[in-house]
């Protein structure tokens, strides 16, 4: 990076220290986290996840070689280190994800590594952990694994994994969750790419709004550009790059997704070494355009984990970057703070996170305190611990609203869900991701920025699986717990594609479509299939006389759309 814009970002430094009201302060060892990071190269992840579902995000963090991985427990806001019943050969270690791979409530384990493969762990309830490895039917390869990612592709309901391998000659892989702990390699029926693309990490995101999840890949050097995947909604993929604008060739490290102007449509953020990093603008038409120099976000120095939060809860998402140098050469910036002006572009403000100068690379946000104001945990090499910024930003008494999702007819994650806020017609949008940024989870918990405001209007979520739940005239400053159906009436469902009738039922569910009907699918509560019908007509009708009387959620699928209805059985 020149000087010449050195100069220039730390004139945006103390130009935002007067009117900025961000700040944070690093608070791992008063809270009782002593983490040493060793040297590894290219670094570990972190995860700042509410791992054992009290209400409270804990911190994992992945290892470097000779240290074992480290689950800090949150009780109250300060951490104690947990030992899990997991052997653990202290290994080096890159990406930690925890999710629930069998929808059962309580959140499973994946380690990747570039020394020693993969390791699953299945919770047996409890935190008792069951190494499930050899029986998965993942690959016992050691592979360089980076990146580990989960969404669900097919859209039945279970969570699958895409593995980023940094190889030239090793394709990434994409595991199908078969629904009983095992797992698949999909990628020729699928159409992944054969190659290897020297990849560090994916993610799992609806770029173009059409209801399933697409995937976009972030590749080390220049000469392997980006890739994205189109879901093209009948189980296999198109790669679509150079179409969208997304195939860019640069040392390419985090794979970042938030909706940065609150337009619905979600953007990408994509560290660098060395040179600008880039931010990828959804354009609403399957299109993505760089506006990271016009929004001053490039960095320009050596570029690891990225992550958007509303430090300040003001209603517009800041952005925070870690940096590979620890701030003794001037020439390049160790991290960056960077507060949205709300007009498209950032600001510079390293006053926000004083003295941040470490080798970092994975940074994930969490809720320390449940203060519903984000705070950022840090991942460095040759460190004596890691950084946790404690947010002190609550002197603007900026309101919030935090929302935790369990799905129940899609992944119990509720990982694929929009969800959207809306004041005044202002509106908001969060995406549920397992696995993003560079080597990295963050929590659960959606946090959405109020400012002034101590009512949402309305609180929208679009689960993966097509349901929709609204909740109106929602009060600030509150955790909200939303369960997939829960908001949704018993009224005969009709619209200009689907007419579903009687609601509530005693024999005979009828369907009508415009459009020719593709499927019908029929859930139990727990989420389990209790039918299942392929067709090729206009018209179908459900005997449902023997069900047993309660609540059921029937899916009608066309090659338009897909509608989930809550129905009541008499």
């Amino acid at each position: 990076m020149k000087f010449r814009n050195v100069c220039l970002l730390v004139s945006f430094l103390f130009v935002n220290i007067s009117i900025s009201q961000v700040g944070f302060n690093d608070q791992a060892t008063n809270l009782g986290i002593n983490a040493p990071c060793g040297n590894t190269f290219l670094g570990n992840g972190i995860t700042f996840f509410d791992y054992d579902n009290d209400g409270w995000d804990d911190i994992t963090i992945a290892s470097a070689q000779g240290y074992p991985i480290r689950f800090y427990k949150n009780i109250n806001g300060n951490f104690f280190l947990h030992s899990l019943n997991i052997e653990d050969d202290n290994s080096q270690t890159k990406q930690i994800n925890w999710v629930d791979i069998d929808n059962d409530g309580d959140n499973d384990l994946f380690v990747t590594s570039d020394t020693s493969g993969v390791k699953l762990y299945e919770n047996l309830g409890n935190m008792i952990m069951e190494n499930i490895t050899d029986s998965c039917g993942m690959l016992l390869d050691i592979f360089p694994y980076y990146g580990a990612s989960w969404g669900d592709y097919n859209n039945d309901g279970f969570l699958d994994v895409f593995l980023s391998i940094r190889s030239q000659y090793i394709p990434n892989i994409l595991y199908k969750n078969n629904g009983d702990n095992t797992f698949t390699i999909v990628n020729t029926e699928v159409g992944l790419l054969s190659n290897g693309f020297m990849s560090f990490c994916s993610a799992f995101f609806d770029y173009d709004n059409d209801g399933d999840q697409d995937i976009y890949v972030s590749n080390d050097k220049e000469n392997y550009p980006n890739l994205m995947y189109r879901n093209n909604g009948d189980n296999t993929f198109t790669e679509v790059g150079a179409l969208t604008g997304t195939a860019i060739g640069i040392d390419a490290m985090s794979v970042t997704i938030d909706d940065i102007n609150s337009d619905g449509w979600l953007d990408i953020f994509v560290t660098n070494d060395d040179t600008d990093s880039v931010l990828l603008l959804n354009n609403t038409d399957g299109t993505f355009t760089d506006v990271a120099i016009s929004s001053q976000v490039t960095f320009n120095s050596l570029g690891w984990g990225a992550v958007f939060l509303d430090a300040d809860n003001d209603k517009d998402l800041d952005l925070y970057i870690s940096g590979e140098t620890d701030g003794s050469n001037p020439e390049y910036l160790s991290s960056a703070f960077y507060i949205n002006n709300n007009d498209g572009t950032f600001s510079l403000n390293n006053a926000s996170v004083p003295n941040d100068f470490a080798n970092s690379y994975s940074n994930a946000i969490g809720d320390l305190d449940n203060d519903g104001y984000s705070e950022i945990a840090v991942n460095h090499i040759n460190h004596t611990n890691i950084s946790l910024w404690k947010n002190i930003s609550q002197e603007n008494n900026n309101n919030w609203l935090k929302i935790k999702l369990e799905g129940t007819i899609g992944n119990r994650n509720g990982i694929g869900s929009l969800v959207e806020i809306s004041i005044n017609g202002e509106k908001q949008y969060r995406y549920t991701l397992c696995g993003e940024g560079y080597l990295s989870q963050n929590s659960a918990t959606e946090i959405f920025g109020l400012g002034n405001d101590l009512q949402v209007d309305y609180v929208k979520v679009k689960w993966l699986s097509g349901m929709e739940d609204i909740l109106y005239n929602v009060s600030a400053n509150q955790k909200l717990n939303i369960t997939e159906a829960s908001t949704l009436s018993l009224d005969s469902y009709s619209n200009t594609n689907f007419s579903i009738f009687p609601n509530p039922v005693k024999n005979i569910i009828y369907v009508n479509s415009k459009t020719i009907i593709e499927a019908i699918i029929i859930y139990n509560t727990l989420g389990k299939e209790v039918f299942k019908t392929s067709t090729q007509d206009y018209r179908y009708n459900i005997d449902v006389s023997n069900f047993k009387s309660g609540i059921y959620f029937i899916k009608a699928i066309n090659s338009y759309e897909n509608k989930t209805v809550k129905i009541l059985k008499l």
